[in-house]
């Protein structure tokens, strides 16, 4: 195997979810020959800086990687910034990068998968991302163990210089480029309207996210995204601790406990893996009662923080 990718790891306010995400890291096959970075935000209100102090403590008592760098931000930067920055100064230096935020657990194998992947990949231009995130998709067994799809994913992910280039911030000039045949591709045949809204939310002024303005980016690229059919990530920060989390389990998933052995040979888009992305995301959000109660609960512990 060529050089392994450095591992970016983004962190803010939250001690147990970032501990827990290294204690995870530690444990792939490959993490004592990566080299870790951790990006610590500054804090945005006086509320946040005792748990940013805890973390950065944290950061700072790390081992079990070649080498662990901490760069602590002085102002607060937000994740959209801190990770754009971030992506940009690895793959630059070099060229390529694995990147974690702080709520990601990884299986053993997570990070050997992200290296043969990107060394599998490294000369193919239309191959612009790869991701560990799979949705709970109840047929994976029937699936290819890696394919091909048009979307990205922020759940755990690496890239390479050359594709990280493609990434255009501007949100108006992607904008220009969209008409209607384009958004319907781009929500997955209408399947997935909530990237559209992503993408109006934030040219909008009403979010600010760096991954919807990545996926447009490599989505009007034609490019696309390598994914296993067994997830190589959990996320645990949808318990209503993320600066954009709500508390919700529609996407949660174990992480699978087997090296990936297999990439597809052909570049383009699997049907079959298509056909059950697009499947999961129609039945989604469950039954009336399910959501109703989501609902709730939500309402509810967004009062109980308000109160506080």
């Amino acid at each position: 195997m060529q050089k392994l990718a450095p591992i970016a790891l983004f962190v803010y306010n939250r001690p147990e979810h970032t501990r827990r995400t290294i204690k995870y890291l530690q444990q792939n096959f490959l993490a004592e020959e990566s080299r870790l970075f951790i990006f610590s935000d500054a804090a945005k209100h006086p509320t946040d800086e005792e748990h940013v102090k805890e973390v950065r403590a944290l950061a700072a008592s790390v081992a079990g990687f070649k080498s662990t760098k901490v760069i602590t931000r002085q102002h607060h930067m937000g994740l959209a910034n801190s990770v754009i920055s971030g992506v940009g100064k690895l793959t630059a230096e070099y060229g390529k990068v694995i990147v974690f935020e702080d709520d990601l657990l990884s299986s053993p194998y997570t990070l050997r998968y992200f290296n043969e992947a990107l060394e599998a990949y490294e000369n193919e231009e239309r191959v612009m991302q790869i991701a560990a995130y799979m949705f709970p998709i109840k047929t994976s067994d029937a699936l290819p163990e890696t394919f091909f799809l048009r979307s990205i994913s922020s759940w755990g992910w690496a890239t390479w210089k050359h594709a990280w280039e493609a990434f255009e911030p501007d949100i108006n000039l992607l904008y220009q480029q969209f008409d209607k045949q384009k958004v319907h591709r781009f929500t997955v045949e209408g399947t997935m309207q909530n990237y559209w809204k992503q993408f109006l939310d934030y040219k909008n002024g009403k979010s600010d996210s760096w991954a919807i303005r990545w996926h447009a980016s490599v989505f009007l690229q034609n490019g696309l995204v390598l994914y296993p059919a067994k997830s190589l990530i959990e996320n645990i920060g949808h318990d209503g601790s993320g600066i954009h989390s709500i508390i919700e389990d529609t996407y949660k998933v174990h992480p699978s406990r087997k090296p990936v052995s297999s990439f597809p040979i052909i570049i383009e888009e699997s049907s079959t893996a298509l056909m059950a992305v697009k499947n999961f995301y129609k039945h989604r959000k469950g039954s009336l009662l399910k959501r109703g109660r989501k609902f709730i609960v939500n309402k509810w512990f967004k009062l109980k923080n308000k109160f506080r």
